[in-house]
């Protein structure tokens, strides 16, 4: 049962929730004020993890048995996640702060609000879920069409890798007039070889092939937590997944049943506060980090010479036995530029950590080459940093220089995605002055009431709507 603290929190999330959903398509409906130049103090929590909430709950479709997912991040790609599993006849109860039941037992997939799918990237994580629900009873030669996904717009993200997967499983999919049609009568094990480390499309795969009849072979799949974290959710379900952590997955098919899970904390925002500690030479503690998800990260924030120590070290749950612990990040912050950040596969250094990284070396004595080879038009973020007086010039759409330290200055300015956003407010943070960050609607997108997580710290930002 809730206590009644809880019961009121999940009332007001509902509500809240209900706004958003109202204002779909006025996503500049809401901007961030800052008066910058504080040094900030104190503990910010890391909450659950995007990037894993997102496929976990796509999963749920696999079973009409119950689910139970713990630590969701109370952010819009999850509340819009909801409503798509909703409209396709999903059950789904709020039974605690950040955890839901829910049980996929009737599912129309002709059903589909096609209007959220088009806003949500991860939404393409259905096609590999619903062809996954294909040996469910009454869903035999299951036929569906979902909508193109939205999202970011980061540059070209093509759904290549997995189209192609899915047709080395026996699936046959028909791209017609903004919809894919899908026709998963021949689903079947296979060998797939993908064309790049892509951690969607080996999710969409992964959910498609656990309930596929026979051996299925992922090689060249994406390693990252995400991936690890879907996989051991599957494996409560009782899929056989084995090279869990590795380029190379082995998958039997195997009828799914309920589990209950604990989404990790997310990697991201780990390295986002990290950041802001050092940008803003403030002594912060970031909970609930994981050494082991951002190694490379660290060896990075270590070469800047940021100063940290994990205290409180813990058991990660949910049989990862990795640790889980407070990072505390301390002066004296002498900030060095990082000769060259490029971002990896995993263990490497993540793609969506590098633009708060290269905030952080406009703080740092030298120049620093930030290589983002992954999207062409990630460093839109760049300029606007550049607008904010920050030493940066961009060399091509895939790298750009950055020479500090440079005192940057409060201006209006647009977030353009998700990531973009957060580095924006950590650059309104250290600004002198008032920054004006247009669109907060993008950074709602991953990250939970980051203004009033940032004020506990003690900084000085607030949201307002127009």
């Amino acid at each position: 049962m809730l206590s009644r603290g809880d019961l009121q929190f999940v009332i007001n999330l509902i509500m809240m929730k209900v706004k958003n959903m109202a204002n779909l398509g006025k996503d500049k409906a809401e901007k961030f004020l800052i008066q910058g130049g504080r040094i900030l103090s104190g503990e910010i929590e890391v909450r659950g993890a995007k990037n894993a909430a997102t496929p976990i709950l796509a999963a749920s479709l696999l079973t009409q048995e119950e689910c139970f997912i713990d630590n969701l991040p109370l952010i819009e790609d999850v509340f819009r996640m909801i409503e798509v599993l909703k409209s396709l006849g999903a059950e789904i109860r709020w039974i605690g702060p950040r955890c839901l039941k829910i049980r996929a037992k009737n599912v129309n997939p002709s059903k589909m609000n096609f209007d959220l799918v088009s806003r949500l990237r991860s939404s393409v994580l259905l096609m590999g879920a619903l062809i996954g629900r294909r040996g469910l009873p009454a869903q035999a030669g299951v036929s569906f069409k979902i909508a193109k996904p939205g999202g970011c717009q980061l540059g070209t993200r093509i759904l290549d890798p997995h189209l192609d997967g899915f047709s080395r499983l026996g699936v046959r999919i028909k791209k017609d007039d903004g919809f894919y049609e899908i026709d998963a009568k021949g689903l079947k094990g296979g060998e797939i070889v993908m064309s790049e480390f892509s951690v969607t499309a080996t999710e969409n795969l992964v959910l498609a092939a656990v309930s596929a009849p026979g051996r299925t072979v992922i090689k060249c799949a994406a390693a990252e937590p995400y991936v690890q974290d879907l996989c051991h959710f599957l494996k409560k379900m009782g899929a056989k997944i084995e090279g869990i952590g590795t380029h190379t997955l082995v998958i039997e098919g195997k009828k799914l049943r309920g589990a209950s899970h604990r989404i990790i904390p997310d990697p991201i925002e780990m390295g986002t506060f990290i950041s802001l500690a050092g940008a803003s030479k403030s002594e912060l503690t970031v909970k609930n980090v994981v050494p082991q998800f951002i190694e490379l990260e660290l060896l990075k924030f270590k070469e800047a010479g940021l100063n940290f120590k994990i205290l409180n070290k813990r058991v990660l749950p949910a049989g990862w036995g990795y640790q889980i612990g407070d990072l505390k990040v301390s002066g004296p912050f002498k900030i060095k530029a990082v000769k060259k950040v490029h971002n990896m596969p995993y263990p490497g250094f993540a793609a969506d950590s590098i633009p708060t990284f290269a905030l952080l070396m406009t703080q740092a004595k030298g120049v620093s080459l930030i290589h983002d080879w992954m999207y062409e038009a990630r460093l839109k973020y760049v300029d606007e940093l550049q607008r904010l007086g920050a030493n940066a010039f961009v060399c091509d759409p895939h790298r750009a220089l950055i020479t500090g330290p440079t005192a940057l200055e409060g201006k209006e300015i647009t977030s353009f995605d998700l990531r973009t956003g957060a580095t924006l407010i950590l650059a309104g943070l250290i600004a002198k002055g008032e920054t004006i960050i247009n669109n907060a609607y993008q950074v709602d997108r991953g990250y939970e009431r980051i203004e009033e997580r940032l004020q506990k710290i003690g900084a000085n930002i607030k949201r307002v709507s127009l």
